[in-house]
């Protein structure tokens, strides 16, 4: 079956080929200094069941969203990672990889903003920021979500300068009552978040199962099913940012799903890079 196939299966989602591309460039292309072949990266989607027209065009709306750059090497036609690209991954590895969830000696990070009529669009680009990086709301203008996330947000605002609209405050984490728990069900659409990490646990299962340590590894095999992975889970740090499970429901999936990606990747890294650079190097 090949990952289009799978992408249609009952109880999966349909990865574009987009998405599969800045994985591929952020797992393989980094350490060849940003660049890849067009024919390097259509060899790597063919293992991901997607076809060449869809490659190109996927790789031609990266560039217009200034993810990629066209660069030739000599004769050879590719794209580079830009820098906005770069920063982008970089910060997605720290939510990705090494994932951090809020404890019992953390604090709760609030954020108050207040953006005039006259520059909508900077609320709107603010919003969306806090969103993305996955901070809850409070009340209009009233945003929050782990303190271990304040760092990674002034960071994002120094860079879109946005951080003169902004005031952030700390305070101490609630412990686990009723009341707390009631506050992060409003903050935060959990019930979503659950079935996300359900999906998540069901779809990647099987590939567990695969990459059992006593069978030999097939490394296209592990290639598909690594970039897929990561593909799939790389929303989730976001989504979830590391809430404390002692204010979360007694039967969250969202630990599992943690373990389940980071006990896979490990198992799929080293074949799926074999794989990989055999046909980066083809």
């Amino acid at each position: 079956m090949t990952a289009v196939e799978e992408a249609a299966a009952p109880g999966s989602v349909v990865l574009q080929p987009r998405q599969l591309i800045v994985t591929l460039y952020g797992l393989y292309a980094r350490e060849r200094g940003g660049w890849l072949s067009v024919a390097a990266v259509v060899r790597l989607m063919a293992d991901l069941g997607v076809e060449e027209a869809a490659v190109r065009s996927s790789i031609s709306r990266l560039k217009r969203r200034g993810l990629l750059d066209a660069r030739r090497d000599g004769e050879v036609a590719g794209y580079a990672l830009t820098g906005g690209a770069l920063e982008m991954l970089a910060e997605g590895d720290a939510r990705i990889f090494g994932r951090r969830r809020a404890g019992a000696d953390d604090g709760w990070l609030l954020v108050v903003f207040s953006v005039p009529e006259s520059e909508r669009e900077r609320r709107h680009r603010l919003r969306s920021e806090l969103t993305r990086l996955g901070f809850g709301t409070v009340a209009p203008g009233v945003w929050i979500a782990p303190a271990h996330l304040a760092d990674e947000l002034g960071e994002v605002l120094r860079r879109r300068g946005l951080a003169g609209y902004v005031e952030l405050f700390s305070r101490a984490l609630v412990p686990g009552d009723d009341e707390a728990r009631a506050a992060v069900a409003r903050w935060w659409d959990l019930d979503v978040l659950h079935d996300r990490y359900a999906g998540f646990l069901d779809r990647h299962a099987p590939a567990l199962h695969r990459a059992s340590p006593d069978r030999p590894a097939d490394p296209a095999r592990a290639f598909a099913d690594h970039v897929r992975l990561v593909t799939d889970w790389r929303a989730l740090p976001y989504a979830d940012p590391g809430l404390p499970l002692d204010l979360l429901p007694g039967d969250w999936n969202g630990a599992r799903a943690a373990d389940l990606f980071a006990d896979l990747a490990g198992r799929l890294a080293g074949p799926a890079q074999a794989h990989a650079r055999r046909l980066l190097d083809a």
